[in-house]
């Protein structure tokens, strides 16, 4: 289930970001309340494999080609169906080799530990899980990012690397090019400790530049 943040604490994310930063205060009272929605249910395993599935991919293509992976069995695979599954059935979804390798590497990871259950990513910290599980083949910190955010709900995440963050922060800022990741960690430390809800506004700004605007599944 994909849960909304808690009126109390919109209310008190945006206060600090808006107090934090004029520029981002404009663009939220434009933008109105975060919308940003943390699936609880969801376990970091799939949640990685969904990642990878949406690396390098428009958001509806992603989920296309998840939806004929799960079509086969029904429901999301587990670790072991996952492996089970023929190469050339995944392909025929629609993944690349690349892509298949590094969701069976996730899946074998999960089988073994490595990729935690939630509820031992629960007491974990955010550095710990990265560290982690960028060790995997194929699995990068923004995917980890995405995990922490969105499954995971941590609230102080900023994925300087994301296309979309980075543009938005140029449009706000009003700049002629995009910030490089070190210059946008620098210059959002200020936003801590609401992060993540900050660059779910960035995302919303980037979606405004755009013509026409499509928002990424991922993020709306």
């Amino acid at each position: 289930m994909l849960e909304p943040a808690r009126p109390a604490q919109r209310d008190r994310l945006r206060r600090h970001l808006s107090s934090a930063d004029p520029d981002l205060a404009i663009l939220i009272r434009r933008i109105g309340r975060c919308g940003l929605r943390v699936d609880r249910a969801r376990q970091p395993y799939e949640s990685l494999v969904r990642a990878v599935a949406h690396q390098q991919l428009h958001g509806r293509a992603a989920e296309a080609i998840l939806g004929r992976m799960i079509a086969v069995h029904g429901a999301f695979p587990s670790p072991a169906q996952l492996l089970a599954m023929d190469l050339a059935a995944l392909r025929a979804c629609g993944f690349s080799g690349s892509k298949v390798a590094a969701m069976h590497g996730v899946a074998e990871a999960a089988l073994s530990g490595l990729v935690p259950t939630r509820a031992r990513a629960a007491r974990m910290t955010d550095a710990a899980l990265i560290e982690r599980l960028v060790a995997l083949r194929g699995i990068g910190r923004w995917t980890v990012e995405m995990l922490l955010i969105f499954s995971l709900g941590r609230q102080d995440i900023m994925p300087v690397d994301d296309f979309g963050v980075r543009e938005g922060f140029r449009l706000i800022r009003g700049l002629d090019r995009q910030p490089k990741p070190r210059e946008l960690a620098e210059a959002t430390q200020a936003w801590s400790p609401y992060r993540s809800a900050a660059a779910w506004y960035l995302w919303r700004a980037a979606d405004e530049g755009k013509a026409p605007a499509a928002a990424n599944p991922m993020t709306a």
